[in-house]
């Protein structure tokens, strides 16, 4: 008798994880996926952030200009007078053009972090925005995951959807409708 009620529990317990499997759980899911960058390109704020950018990354380049021709006219002086000079003060020299050499290189690489400071800083209200939107589009739809099509360089991650799952699932246009784009 006790091999024919374990029988039925064995059953039960074999049909509970099937249903609850990950195939059975993945086929009740529900995912869109958007294309972020798509989206930034068009919000009417990209085209300020961008000038603010430009004109940043211009400023930094000027101020390295200025310092490179700095650096080139002490350079071009040295080698006038590196004949004439003792041992002594050349090596001075080579020394206080190594460190502005060193001074300026710095400089360089200040100004590379200092725009991608600025490219985050002006980027993140616009990101936040677009995030929050995916937020509502995805909850309306009741979507359980939103992918992103590309990463922030543009690279593509999903390589194929067919149009019938692009219609269904790609929520860009309704998160730009969302931001009233």
């Amino acid at each position: 008798m006790k091999k024919l009620s374990i029988l039925p529990i064995f059953a039960i317990a074999l049909l509970v994880s099937a249903l609850t499997s990950p195939a059975a759980v993945a086929q009740d899911m529900k995912i869109g996926f958007v294309e972020p960058r798509a989206i930034l390109d068009r919000m009417p704020e990209m085209r300020a952030v961008q000038q603010r950018l430009q004109n940043f990354a211009e400023r930094k380049e000027r101020e390295l200009i200025e310092k490179q021709r700095e650096l080139q006219t002490e350079i071009e002086l040295y080698q006038q007078k590196v004949g004439v000079i003792s041992e002594q003060a050349r090596q001075a020299e080579e020394e206080r053009l190594t460190r502005m050499d060193m001074e300026f290189r710095q400089l360089s690489n200040d100004a590379e972090r200092e725009l991608q400071q600025q490219r985050a800083t002006l980027m993140s209200p616009l990101l936040q925005q677009i995030q929050e939107s995916i937020n509502r589009v995805a909850e309306a739809r009741g979507l359980d995951y939103v992918l992103n099509t590309t990463t922030s360089t543009g690279d593509v991650i999903i390589l194929y959807v067919s149009p019938q799952v692009q219609a269904e699932h790609d929520i860009t246009d309704a998160v730009m409708d969302d931001l009233g784009i």
